[in-house]
C-alpha cells in the first residue's frame, strides 16, 4: 500500500527526521544515482529531479539573460560587505525567478571562489575577491548570506565555496601539487573558507583540481578534519568537472576508477560532476566499489544524506511554502541600480596629479581597444543592458564632447589570388535575441554564414595584438572572424569567447609572408575554392597596415581638453581558466597606444579594465592619472564616467598588491608564502601600488587612535575627518604587527575595515573589535594555535603602506616556544625553514613527507630553537624509492647523526632507523636550531630524539 502522507512530506516535523525518512525508502541503486552531479527522479516516491551546480560568481551564468554585476576581483575591491550581500541577495533572487520558468537553472550554486589571489599571473584571478584571507572571508561571508537569505529555515539558493584547497595555478592543474606546510595551511588558505563556514550561509565547498602535498584534493583529509569540524551544520562537497576521473586517468594516484571513486567518497565528496549529463559512468563505478568491499552502505547513506539536506533546505519538499517559493525579481529597477552601485564602489584611483575630475563642458578624447568594450568573462551571464566607457562618457559629457580612435591596426590581407574578403551580411550588426539579450549564438564560430574568401576586392580588418601574438581580427561589419566545426574562416563571432577559443591567430613569419596559424585547432588559414578554411598546410599571407592604431591614438588626443586611454585584457584571451599569464607587462599594442597619446597630449589618464594587475611602472612616471577597474558588468561604462566626471569620489581599495617588475613574482608554483616572501604580508620589496591602495577626491584626517584589551578582544577606535570639499567614501583599514615574535609574522596583516561616507567637515568616531586569537599564528613548535606574549601594533591608515596612526598594546600569552624533541615526534613538515624541498603525502589517505624538490640536488630543513636536553640518539622514519641519505648538523656545522637510506619497496613503505648522537652533541648546552639534509629519492615522514 502506498503511503500518500510519508513522514518526509510532513512540514511539521523536524528537517533531520524528514531526512531519514526519505533516505530510509530509497533503493541501494536509487542512492547511488543521487551521487551523480544530475540525480535522476524517484518517481515512485514522487521525488524530482536534481542536479548540483548553477554558476553564480558575479550573476546567474551560461543560463542566458541575466543582471550582470563586476567581476569578484571587482567586488573585492568595493571592500564593501553590505553592498556584496545586497549583491548576492540579488543573484540569489534571479537564480530563484529563472529557475521558475527553467528548470535547468539550479539551487545549488557554485560561489563565491575564495581561492586567495597569491600570484597575480593565475589565469583565474577574476574569480578571486583578494590575496588576503581576512578581506577575502569577509567579502565572501557577506555573498554567502545574500545568496542564502536569512530565514531560519529555508534557503534562498545553496552557496558552495570553490576551490578546495591552495589553488592558484591553470598550468598543469590536475597533476601539479601544491607544497604548503601547515602554517601557511592554517595562517593562509584554510582561514578563507573557515570564516565562511562558520558564518553558517555556506552549503558546501568543492574541491580543486589540483593536488596538495602530493595528494588529489578530492581525497584531501581536511574535508573531515577541518571543515567539518567546523559546524554543527550539514556541509556537501561537490567535486570539480572531470575532477574523480582524474585521480585514475592523469594523476594516476589510483590503478582503478572503482578505489579512486570509492576513495573520494570515503574521503568526504558528496556529489561527483563526471561526464556530463551521463550518470551511468559514475553509477558503475560506485556500484562496483560497493560490491567489491571498497564503500559500504553507511558511506553511501552519509553522502546521500547531505545531498537530501540540501535540498530540505532549499524547499523542495515543501512546494509553494517559504518566503523564496515565489518568483520574482528578475532584471528589476533595483537590480540594475546596484549594479552600477557596485560598478562605481569597484573603481580604484591609483594617481591624480590634479587631472582628474574632468570638468563639465571639456572635450574628451576616449582612446582604447578596451573603450567601446564591454567585456564578459567564461563565469559571466548573458547582457540585457550594455554600457561601454565610451557609452558612459558621451551620455555624461554630451556626443559632440566625445571623440573616438579605438587604436586597433587596420590592415588588408593578401593572399596569391588576391584579397581577403569579407562577404557581406544581411544581418544586424549585433543581433538580438529575447529580452534584448545579445544572442548567444553569436559567440561560436557559426555555419549558416558564407565563408571569407580571396579575390580582386579587399576588406579592411581591426588586427588587434592582445600579446605573445595572440590577434583577434574585427571585419567591417564588426564582427569576429571565427573558425566553426566545419573548419571553414567567418565573421560570425559578436566576440571572442566560448571554452576553446575559435577567435584567436597568430602570425607565423614564412619567406616573404606570413602563415596565418588559428589558435583553436592549431592549424593554418588556406585559400580553397569554396572560402578560407583551416588545414595542415596554409597559405602565405601579405599584411598591409593601412592605418596604424597609435596614429589614429594621438590624432585623437591632439585636439582633447583631457585624454582617456583605456587598456586592458580580454578575458577569454591570456589569462582565463585552463590558462595562466605570463607576464605582468601591458600588452605591446597597448603600451604604444598610451604612449601615443600623451606625446600629443600630456593630459592624458590611463583606465585600465582588467581581470587582474599589470606592471605598469613607466605609465605610472609619465602620466598624470591612473585609474582601475575589474570588467565591470553590465553598468560598467556609466559608472567609470561618473568617477571620471566627479559624480562620485573614487573610494575602490586594490584587493591585492600590484608589483613593479615580474622579477618580483615568485615561481607560479611556490606556495610557501612565508619562505618566498609573496603578498602584502611578506613581501619584502616596493611595490608599484601596495595592497588596500586607493586615492580619493578629498582628503581624511585620522587621528585619536586607541586600543585597550577587554577579555578575549582588543577593540580598537580612532576618529576620521573628511578634510576636503566634497562628500566622499573613504575605507578605514585596521593592520596589526607582532613585534616580539620569536618566528617569522607579515610586516603588518589586516584585521579589520570599514567603508563610510563623510561629508566635507564631517567626522566619525570607529571602533573595531578584534579578537586576541586573530593576533597568533600557527605554532609548529607545539603543533597548534597561539597567541605569544609581547608588545603588538596596531596600525590605522587608508591603505597597508598609507599608515596614519599606530597604538601598541602589551599581549597576555604563551611564552615563545622551544622545541621539544625528546620522547615527541618532530613532524619533518613542522619545519621552520626549508630549501629545495616538497612535501608530499606520506600515506594515499593521510599525513605528509618531505623529500629534495629536484633529482640529485639534495634539500635541507631547519627546525629552529630544538631542546635537545637528554637526547642519546634519533631515528629516521623514511621511504625511498633509490639510495638516499638524511643528515642531521647543528647549525655551526657538526654532524648528530648521518644515515644511508636504502630502497624500500615503495614510497609509502617507510622504515625506521636509529643512530646514537655525535659525541660532539649539544646536551646541556640550550636550544640548538637542527638541519637535517635529505638527498636522494627520500621521503622523511619524521624525527625522533630519545634518551
Amino acid at each position: 500500500m502506498t503511503d500518500i502522507h510519508p513522514p518526509f512530506r510532513d512540514g511539521r516535523l523536524p528537517v533531520a527526521e524528514r531526512v531519514e525518512d526519505l533516505l530510509g525508502r530509497l533503493t541501494l541503486d536509487e542512492k547511488i544515482a543521487m551521487l551523480h552531479q544530475f540525480a535522476p527522479a524517484v518517481e515512485r516516491l514522487g521525488v524530482d529531479a536534481f542536479r548540483t551546480g548553477q554558476e553564480a560568481l558575479h550573476g546567474v551564468a551560461w543560463m542566458g539573460a541575466a543582471t550582470v554585476f563586476p567581476q569578484a576581483v571587482g567586488m573585492g575591491a568595493t571592500w564593501n560587505e553590505e553592498l556584496v550581500r545586497r549583491v548576492g541577495e540579488a543573484v540569489g533572487t534571479e537564480t530563484r525567478a529563472m529557475k521558475a520558468r527553467d528548470p535547468r537553472v539550479g539551487l545549488n550554486v557554485w560561489a563565491p571562489t575564495v581561492n586567495l589571489l597569491r600570484h597575480p599571473l593565475w589565469g583565474r584571478n577574476e574569480e578571486g575577491y583578494s590575496e588576503d584571507p581576512v578581506l577575502t572571508s569577509a567579502v565572501a561571508v557577506a555573498y554567502t548570506r545574500g545568496l542564502r537569505g536569512d530565514h531560519p529555515v529555508h534557503w534562498r539558493t545553496a552557496p558552495v565555496l570553490k576551490h578546495w584547497l591552495a589553488h592558484n595555478n591553470e598550468t598543469d592543474r590536475d597533476t601539479t601539487s601544491s607544497s604548503v606546510r601547515p602554517r601557511v595551511l592554517h595562517e593562509y588558505d584554510l582561514r578563507a573558507f573557515r570564516t565562511a563556514v562558520e558564518a553558517g550561509a555556506v552549503a558546501g565547498v568543492m574541491p580543486s583540481y589540483n593536488l596538495v602535498n602530493g595528494r588529489p584534493n578530492h581525497l584531501s583529509p581536511h574535508l573531515l578534519d577541518q571543515l567539518r569540524d567546523w559546524t554543527d551544520r550539514s556541509l556537501v562537497v561537490c567535486s570539480d568537472a572531470g575532477a574523480p576521473s582524474n585521480l585514475v586517468d592523469s594523476e594516476h594516484y589510483y590503478d582503478t576508477h572503482e578505489e579512486s571513486t570509492a576513495a573520494a567518497l570515503r574521503a568526504g565528496v558528496d556529489s561527483f560532476t563526471d561526464h556530463g549529463q551521463d550518470s551511468s559512468v559514475i553509477d558503475g563505478r560506485l556500484r562496483r566499489a560497493h560490491e567489491q568491499g571498497l564503500i559500504d552502505q553507511k558511506d553511501i547513506d552519509r553522502a546521500v544524506r547531505r545531498l537530501l539536506r540540501m535540498r530540505f533546505d532549499l524547499g523542495e519538499f515543501d512546494p509553494g511554502t517559504g518566503p523564496y517559493a515565489a518568483a520574482a525579481g528578475f532584471d528589476t529597477p533595483g537590480h540594475r541600480a546596484l549594479a552600477q552601485e557596485c560598478a562605481e564602489q569597484a573603481v580604484v584611483l591609483l594617481k591624480n596629479d590634479a587631472l582628474l575630475p574632468i570638468a563639465d563642458g571639456a572635450r574628451v578624447a576616449v582612446v582604447g581597444l578596451l573603450a567601446d568594450e564591454c567585456k564578459l568573462d567564461w563565469y559571466s551571464g548573458t547582457l540585457i543592458h550594455r554600457s561601454t566607457p565610451l557609452d558612459g562618457l558621451r551620455e555624461r559629457f554630451g556626443a559632440q564632447n566625445v571623440v573616438f580612435a579605438e587604436g586597433a591596426d587596420r590592415v588588408r590581407l593578401r593572399c596569391t589570388s588576391g584579397w581577403v574578403r569579407v562577404p557581406e551580411s544581411s544581418e544586424p550588426e549585433q543581433a538580438r535575441g529575447a529580452e534584448g539579450a545579445l544572442d548567444p549564438a553569436l559567440l561560436a564560430g557559426r555555419t549558416d554564414l558564407p565563408p571569407l574568401t580571396c579575390g580582386d576586392e579587399a576588406s579592411e580588418l581591426a588586427m588587434i595584438d592582445w600579446g605573445h601574438g595572440v590577434l583577434t581580427f574585427r571585419a567591417p561589419d564588426g564582427r569576429y572572424l571565427s573558425v566553426a566545426e566545419d573548419g571553414f574562416l567567418r565573421a560570425s563571432a559578436d566576440q571572442p569567447g566560448g571554452w576553446v577559443v575559435q577567435e584567436t591567430f597568430r602570425l607565423r613569419e614564412h619567406g616573404a609572408g606570413h602563415l596565418l596559424e588559428h589558435i583553436g585547432t592549431g592549424r593554418y588559414v588556406s585559400v580553397a575554392a569554396d572560402g578560407l578554411k583551416v588545414a595542415d598546410i596554409g597559405e602565405v599571407f601579405g599584411v598591409e597596415i593601412t592605418e596604424r592604431g597609435e596614429d589614429a591614438a594621438a590624432a585623437a588626443a591632439a585636439g582633447a581638453d583631457v585624454v582617456v586611454v583605456v587598456a586592458g585584457n580580454d578575458p577569454h584571451i591570456n589569462g582565463r581558466e585552463t590558462e595562466d599569464r605570463r607576464t605582468l607587462a601591458l600588452p605591446g599594442h597597448q603600451d604604444r597606444l598610451w604612449r601615443a597619446a600623451v606625446a600629443a597630449n600630456a593630459r592624458t589618464a590611463l583606465v585600465l579594465v582588467s581581470s587582474y594587475p599589470y606592471a605598469v611602472a613607466d605609465a605610472h612616471a609619465a602620466l598624470p592619472a591612473l585609474l582601475w577597474t575589474a570588467h565591470g558588468g553590465q553598468a560598467a561604462g556609466t559608472a567609470l564616467a561618473r568617477v571620471l566626471a566627479g559624480d562620485v569620489s573614487p573610494a575602490g581599495r586594490l584587493p591585492q598588491t600590484w608589483y613593479a617588475a615580474d622579477a618580483d613574482l615568485p615561481d607560479l608554483l611556490d606556495y610557501d608564502i612565508i619562505g618566498s616572501g609573496q603578498t602584502y604580508l611578506y613581501f619584502a620589496g616596493t611595490p608599484l601600488y601596495p595592497f588596500g591602495h586607493g586615492l580619493s577626491y578629498t582628503s581624511f584626517r585620522y587621528e585619536g587612535l586607541t586600543a585597550a584589551r577587554e577579555e578575549d578582544t582588543v577593540t580598537v577606535s580612532l576618529t576620521v575627518t573628511n578634510t576636503g570639499t566634497v562628500t566622499a567614501d573613504e575605507v578605514v583599514q585596521l593592520y596589526t604587527r607582532a613585534l616580539d615574535c620569536a618566528v617569522p609574522r607579515p610586516a603588518r596583516q589586516l584585521a579589520a575595515h570599514r567603508r563610510l561616507s563623510l561629508a566635507p567637515g564631517a567626522s566619525a568616531r570607529l571602533g573595531f573589535a578584534v579578537p586576541v586569537a586573530e593576533l597568533g599564528f600557527w605554532d609548529v613548535a607545539r603543533g597548534r594555535w597561539t597567541v605569544t606574549a609581547g608588545r603588538y601594533e596596531f596600525l590605522a591608515g587608508a591603505s597597508s603602506a598609507d599608515i596614519r596612526q599606530t597604538v601598541t598594546a602589551e599581549i597576555d600569552g604563551e611564552a615563545p616556544a622551544v622545541r621539544a624533541t625528546v620522547g615527541r615526534p618532530v613532524e619533518a613538515a613542522d619545519y621552520d625553514e626549508q630549501r629545495g624541498t616538497l612535501i608530499v603525502d606520506r600515506a594515499k589517505t593521510s599525513g605528509d613527507a618531505v623529500t629534495p624538490s629536484r633529482d640529485g640536488a639534495p634539500g635541507e630543513l631547519v627546525f629552529r630553537r630544538c631542546d635537545l636536553e637528554g637526547a642519546g640518539s634519533v631515528s629516521v622514519e623514511v621511504s625511498a624509492t633509490g639510495p638516499g641519505a638524511v643528515v642531521l648538523r647543528l647549525a655551526d656545522g657538526t654532524v648528530l647523526a648521518a644515515f644511508d637510506v636504502p630502497a624500500t619497496d615503495g614510497v609509502y613503505d617507510y622504515v625506521t632507523s636509529g643512530r646514537a648522537l655525535s659525541a660532539a652533541g649539544p646536551a646541556g648546552s640550550g636550544p640548538h636550531d637542527v638541519h637535517v639534509e635529505l638527498s636522494g629519492p627520500v621521503r622523511l615522514a619524521r624525527l625522533l630524539f630519545s634518551a
